[in-house]
């Protein structure tokens, strides 16, 4: 963990508006950590992950450059949690390695790790100093995938369905916010979150935007 830094770990089940605050603290400016870019890069031909993903998944997931194609393996992935577990068990030690090397190269006052499966993904959370959760209800999960994914409704219910209970994130989390209002209120929330972390660590970041 990086010394300088606080270490915010950002989690949250699909679609319940990650990036909208995502969007509020680079604002700030926190420097933003994404674990699924960090998994792209992992599967990147040369990447730690590549070879072990394309032996256990095939090389009819490859482009003709030899790039996964990321499209084909979610299908298969998404479609079979036993494959997403296999998937997961490859890539996820990977992501950790270069989420930890990122946050020591960095010396922001805030880092902001955002992960989907930070609290499953094992060492992951082990990096943070606080672990933010995002919860929204079913309904507006569903919205969002609608229409800013186009996906299919059918498709959507699938993806949410995959994921663990949000109360289990609920319940390992330092603070909770909840999506479902307005951004109004998500910015009411998010303010009264910045003003502690100025009162509760004011050595580490004293350099905090307003």
């Amino acid at each position: 963990m990086s010394r300088r830094s606080l270490v915010i770990g950002l989690t949250g089940n699909i679609a319940t508006g990650k990036s909208t605050i995502l969007n509020y603290l680079t604002e700030k400016c926190a420097f933003i950590i994404d674990a699924d870019k960090l998994g792209h890069r992992v599967i990147e031909p040369g990447g730690p992950a590549y070879d072990a993903v394309v032996r256990a998944f095939g090389k009819s997931i490859l482009r003709e450059d030899g790039t996964v194609d990321r499209k084909k393996l979610g299908k298969i992935v998404f479609s079979n949690p036993l494959d997403l577990g296999r998937l997961e068990k490859i890539v996820h030690p990977k992501i950790f390695d270069l989420g930890k090397q990122e946050i020591a190269e960095n010396d922001s006052p805030v880092i902001v790790l955002e992960a989907i499966k930070l609290l499953e993904a094992g060492l992951m959370s082990t990096l943070c100093d606080e672990i933010w959760v995002v919860t929204s209800s079913l309904g507006n999960q569903l919205r969002r995938l609608l229409e800013t994914r186009k996906m299919e409704e059918s498709e959507a219910r699938q993806m949410i369905e995959l994921q663990p209970p949000q109360a289990a994130k609920v319940n390992q989390a330092d603070r909770v916010i909840d999506n479902d209002g307005s951004l109004a209120e998500l910015h009411a929330q998010l303010d009264a979150i910045w003003e502690d972390l100025k009162r509760r660590y004011p050595r580490r970041v004293t350099t905090l935007a307003r």
